[in-house]
């Protein structure tokens, strides 16, 4: 295994970095020096120094501070999003792909519908419909999500229900659901993974997006693109305020996605090149 992840030095770099935002966001309060809506009017627009690391933006509040809290909303969004999206994404992709037939015809027909959509335009429609914040664009992205994730595992599905291991399952006697659970989901776990990677840069992004909208994150709470959005008015005269939380924003996703195609090479012999 140290072999293969040697032979992907970018998905390697990026699990590393990953997993340092990941431990930066689960320890926020313990790093942050402020909370990320603590004021201070005698030090609104300062430069980085000892006190302040990277400077404090228009209402004097830490820059610093503000990004660590970011990062942990970034994480909590993805983690609840993929949750649900993996829940009914894998549990209808099983069905559809095993059972076929009516089953298979219902769901996809279902999917392909959604497909309609495009999905951040579908997921601001119900943000707004439901109201700005975190929750509701944890619910958007979920119900927007969930179709690309049964898609993928319905055609693996497809592949596996036909192995030899799946028919000797049948053969002596174990019923639909021990087969799924048994054989059938395990091997599904590397497609799982990958997709899960993969899409959370989307997630990531969409939250950002919302957020930078004004329909995700409300103040004062930090999120990357809420940060984006309030740098705007200062990008002449202040641009670092919105360099760093864009740069975490950009380092964050190309992560996820070098991570995702390292995943999917390890995993898959086929797509290795020599």
């Amino acid at each position: 295994m140290w072999r293969e992840w040697k032979r992907h030095p970018l998905a390697l770099a990026s699990l590393v970095y990953l997993f340092l935002v990941a431990a930066i966001a689960v320890l926020a309060p313990l790093i942050a020096p402020y909370r990320y809506d603590a004021q201070d009017a005698s030090a609104v627009l300062q430069p980085p120094s000892t006190t302040h690391l990277l400077g404090t933006d228009e209402l004097g509040r830490d820059v610093f501070s503000r990004l660590v809290y970011g990062a942990r909303v970034s994480l909590t969004v993805v983690l609840q999003v993929e949750l649900l999206e993996v829940l009914i994404g894998v549990t209808l992709g099983l069905l559809a792909g095993y059972f076929r037939g009516r089953w298979d015809s219902l769901i996809m027909r279902f999917t392909d519908m959604m497909f309609a959509f495009p999905d951040i335009l579908l997921a601001i429609l119900i943000v707004a419909i439901l109201g700005p914040g975190l929750h509701n664009v944890f619910i958007a992205l979920a119900l927007t999500g969930w179709p690309s994730m049964a898609r993928v595992v319905r055609s693996q599905t497809l592949a596996l229900r036909e192995r030899e291991f799946v028919e000797a399952a049948r053969a002596i006697g174990l019923n639909h659901f021990r087969i799924l659970w048994r054989h059938i989901l395990p091997n599904l776990l590397p497609t799982i993974v990958v997709a899960v990677t993969v899409d959370s840069a989307g997630i990531v992004l969409a939250e950002s997006a919302l957020s930078f909208l004004g329909l995700g994150a409300q103040p004062p709470l930090p999120s990357w693109g809420r940060m984006i959005d309030d740098a705007r008015q200062l990008m002449r005269s202040h641009p670092m305020l919105l360099v760093y939380p864009a740069v975490m924003l950009s380092l964050t996703v190309m992560a996820l996605n070098f991570l995702g195609d390292g995943l999917r090479d390890i995993w898959d012999p086929r797509r290795q090149t020599y």
